[in-house]
């Protein structure tokens, strides 16, 4: 590494805090992230679900310098780069990173920003969500490291300055003003968390930092990578996808701060708080700190002595400060069980009565065990309850665009869908991202991926390069960064050390090293398959499919996928969008293919040669449910199809959690949302659209449900409410397509408990006289006042789908014979009438309500009837949360719905209402303010 005398560069290590290096040692410590900056050029590469990139006109960079204060304990984002290929830059490091360098040409980026998100940005390439578009940005631009650089203003150089980051994929050379701070070798890694004391050389006035980025590879480098999710970007999101703080202070820096909290269970009386931090001190001559702090309105103070260069812990704990023994503490909770308190942590080191350094740290008391029951699975507990884990996985942007907007409206569907967990496999989202799971009450798994470095050492011959020394350190480094980042959030209830495989001895031990240095606070996984490691021991979970298209019935044998254990990663796989979507994302030409060839390759799905083409899921579309005449008739089959699947899946899980024998205890969709356009692995589409994929999963998980079973035709009420409900009432009705009815049973004075609970209503006799070979079945439940609490109708047939599980397979079991559900296309129509009414709300948003009515004379129903809030150009309004959807009404039935949704997303449009279904013949009707 570049060292200049006399200057000299100190890094902070997390095991070597006491002594001061030169910038030949690598810089690797332990921190905190910032908040975004609100930069106008960070908004300017946020994703935007209905504004693609791609159509920007080429800008020129106009000089921007980020103003950083000298307040003692500021921390302040650099809001903007200029970037451009090394091999266009024909100048020294030392003059691209000195002030005033000109950088011509260059492009602008985003403070969070990938190469290829810039560049997009800038209008250089064609929207690459759509057709494949993305194929023709060539890799070759991006197999050279990039220059980022920026410029920074100071006003007062007495305090001293940091550069603190993390989220460099996939290494950097840094410099500031014309000196090499640090190496690549030394600042590798996404995760691996870096603090620079650049005091020596920031001058009055404008200073430049510089980071000159290595290409990525995720099969060689300890990054992220896309594994089969979604076609991988050119660039491999090389680049700086986190925050690049530069921090002030005086002579003492405050780090580490956290507080670890202790909670009594079951009785939640009271909870225990130390709180823990280092100060450090960064002159040349001996000082005395005062360590002051609190918590709401308990107070502390120490102070602690510390030699030239000499850092120290610090703690608070109750036995000194009684104060921080809490009675009755505020007590954070997932949500649907309770409130979502949060405290505060502030803390300050002073030096003869001034300030040097500040910190501040948000967190939650809570208690989470996962120990494994009797049959081997991981049983979660959130303060003394147990719960089933219902959650998806998560894929951020695909090109790491940071929109706060854009996630936190993902998280509100994720809790519109009755979940309480979101699985992030690699791909750490920022701070605020566990900030807004903390505020939602929305449970998090972070841990590694699978399939590229990260498991190249324990993963046979699948991909990912084998470890060499210098991957360990920077791995050990990954999980203390990320463990001190986010064991103060009550969301995250665990971290999986391990996917697909588990870490090897060595591996492991460096992990659990450094979250026990960290203080870790929550159960540590091995891995999300049924793998073991050395001292964690067994997982507790399994990842044994499906990937692709299996039959409803499926999620209800307790074997492989199925409904019982702890299920990682699973789904029926494809995921049709809608037809609105659909145009969006793919040309006529490609439409036209999707419906036409099953065997087609499919640009939209996957990389992987497994997951290519749509041939499972189009043969079960067709064997069940006839071949599609259209690209409509195909969508409209696919959405009742997806419907159905999903619902199952979390109904399986959701009946099976309170089973004596093999009981169910967690399940992650595979996945929650598409970090593109896709045709697979998502309860949402890319632009936030709601298909059957979302409803069914709505519908599976309402808080008091009936529902039926597949495997022994059960109709079984599930409480997912902490309280017990009485007073019910069970009626199922069994109808042939032509609306006559041939069964009806009503059960009255049912009682279920709470927290899961199921109660059996009745069971559906095997075999009913004068049904049809596809026939129709509708659940109600009503309370004790009459109404209606639970309704949920399905499409059934007589021959049921056949599973060979002989020859299941790692990602699907093959289907020798499917349910013949043919009889749904005979359905005669069925006439929707509709009225609705808009009201604007003083916080920005809208509420559209919406009464739909079956008016038919006769006995047929509309089924599955959607509902679509559109502008007056007829596109989707998005997002939009409904309060029920896609609902099926016998004649003379009608069902109120409630649309809530940003009122500037109808940019000026009266809002409209398209209501179509399965019989139903489509129209828009409009919904007056």
């Amino acid at each position: 590494m570049l060292h200049r005398a006399p200057e000299e560069i100190t890094v902070f290590h997390r095991s070597a805090l006491t002594r001061r290096r030169p910038v030949a040692t690598a810089a690797i410590a332990l921190g905190l992230l910032c908040t975004l900056s609100t930069s106008a050029w960070a908004a300017a590469h946020a994703p935007s679900p209905t504004a693609p990139p791609g159509s920007a006109p080429h800008r020129t960079v106009v000089p921007h310098r980020t103003s950083v204060p000298s307040a003692a304990g500021s921390a302040t984002a650099v809001s903007w780069y200029a970037i451009q290929s090394s091999a266009k830059v024909t100048d020294s490091a030392t003059d691209v990173s000195t002030p005033g360098y000109p950088a011509s040409g260059w492009y602008p980026a985003g403070s969070r920003s990938t190469v290829l998100a810039a560049l997009l940005a800038d209008g250089k390439y064609a929207d690459p969500f759509y057709s494949t578009n993305q194929q023709s940005i060539p890799k070759a631009d991006f197999q050279v490291p990039w220059w980022y650089r920026s410029d920074f203003t100071v006003a007062d150089t007495s305090e001293r300055t940091y550069l603190d980051f993390s989220g460099v994929v996939s290494a950097a050379d840094v410099y500031v003003n014309g000196t090499q701070v640090a190496k690549a070798a030394d600042v590798a890694g996404a995760y691996t968390h870096h603090e620079l004391d650049v005091t020596s050389l920031v001058r009055n006035g404008t200073n430049t930092v510089a980071f000159r980025i290595q290409p990525n590879d995720p099969n060689k480098n300890l990054t992220m990578g896309w594994i089969d999710w979604l076609q991988p970007p050119p660039d491999q999101n090389m680049g700086i996808v986190r925050d690049v703080l530069i921090r002030r202070g005086g002579p003492v820096a405050l780090r580490d701060a956290h507080v670890v909290t202790k909670l009594d269970t079951p009785s939640l009386a009271t909870a225990d708080l130390t709180v823990k931090a280092t100060v450090r001190n960064d002159s040349g001559s001996a000082v005395t700190t005062t360590v002051s702090g609190s918590v709401g309105a308990v107070s502390f103070s120490r102070q602690v002595s510390l030699a030239a260069h000499e850092t120290k812990s610090v703690a608070f704990a109750p036995a000194d400060v009684p104060g921080l023994h809490l009675t009755s503490p505020k007590v954070w909770w997932p949500a649907g069980m309770g409130a979502q308190p949060m405290y505060g942590l502030d803390l300050t080191a002073s030096v003869s009565g001034t300030a040097s350094d500040t910190a501040h740290e948000n967190f939650g008391i809570r208690d989470v065990k996962a120990p494994l029951n009797g049959d081997g699975a991981r049983q979660y507990s959130v303060n003394g309850r147990k719960l089933l884990i219902k959650g998806g996985g998560w894929s951020p942007d695909e090109f790491l665009r940071w929109d706060k907007t854009y996630v936190e409206d993902r998280l509100k569907y994720a809790l519109d869908l009755g979940l309480n967990t979101i699985r992030l496999e690699g791909h750490i989202e920022p701070d605020e991202f566990f900030d807004l799971a903390d505020r939602y009450g929305i449970l998090t798994l972070p841990g590694w991926e699978c399939c590229d470095k990260w498991e190249g050492n324990v993963n046979g011959s699948e991909s990912g390069d084998k470890w060499t020394a210098a991957d360990y350190p920077v791995a050990k480094a990954s999980m203390a960064a990320e463990a001190a980042r986010l064991r103060d959030h009550p969301s995250v209830i665990s971290f999986l050390i391990g996917s697909d495989f588990a870490p090897d001895a060595t591996i492991e031990k460096n992990y659990l090293d450094a979250l026990t240095a960290a203080d870790w606070p929550t159960p540590v996984i091995a891995a999300a398959s049924n793998n073991s490691s050395p001292v964690s021991g067994s997982s507790g979970m399994k990842m044994t499919g499906p990937y692709d298209w299996i039959p409803p019935n499926y999620w209800y044998e307790k074997r492989e996928g199925g409904a019982t254990g702890f299920n990682s990663e699973t789904s029926a796989g494809p995921d049709i969008p809608t037809l609105d979507t659909l145009k969006r994302m793919m040309t006529p030409a490609e439409l036209d293919t999707l419906w036409k060839d099953p065997s087609a390759k499919q640009y939209h799905r996957s990389p992987s040669s497994t997951f290519g083409n749509l041939k499972l899921y189009d043969n079960a579309l067709t064997g069940r449910y006839g071949a599609p005449s259209g690209l409509t008739d195909y969508v409209r089959k696919a959405q009742l199809a997806q419907y159905e699947n999903v619902r199952a899946q979390y109904e399986a899980y959701g009946r099976n959690a309170t089973d004596s024998s093999k009981p169910s205890t967690g399940v992650i969709y595979w996945m929650f949302n598409s970090g593109w356009t896709s045709l697979h692995w998502q309860l949402m589409d890319r632009y936030l659209d709601q298909g059957g994929a979302y409803f069914g999963a709505k519908k599976a998980n309402e808080p008091l449900h009936i529902q039926y079973s597949y495997d022994n035709r059960s109709v079984v009420v599930v409480n997912k409410r902490h309280a017990s409900a009485s007073g019910l009432t069970a009626r199922v009705t069994l109808f042939n397509t032509d609306g006559t009815q041939k069964y009806d049973k009503t059960t009255t004075d049912m009682s279920v408990g709470g927290d899961g609970a199921r109660t059996t209503a009745l069971t559906v006799p095997s075999s009913v006289s004068g049904l049809s070979t596809t026939y129709l079945a509708r659940l109600v439940l009503t309370d004790s006042t009459g109404k209606e609490v639970s309704r949920n109708v399905y499409w059934l047939s007589t021959k049921p789908d056949t599973l060979d599980w002989a020859n299941t397979d790692w990602y699907y079991t093959p289907t020798t014979s499917y349910a013949d559900l043919k009889g749904l296309s005979s359905m005669a129509q069925a006439p929707v009438s509709a009225s609705a009414s808009t009201t604007t709300g003083q916080d920005g948003t809208s509420t559209t309500t919406v009464t739909v009515r079956n008016t038919g004379t006769g006995n047929v129903p509309s089924l599955l009837t959607d509902v679509h809030l559109v502008d007056s150009d007829g596109k989707p309004v998005l997002p939009v949360q409904w309060s029920d959807n896609q609902v099926s009404l016998w004649p003379g039935e009608s069902a109120t719905l409630t649309a809530t949704y940003r009122t500037a997303d109808l940019h000026g449009s009266a809002p409209g209402l398209r209501i179509s279904g399965w019989n139903t013949a489509e129209k828009t009707i409009p919904a007056m303010r």
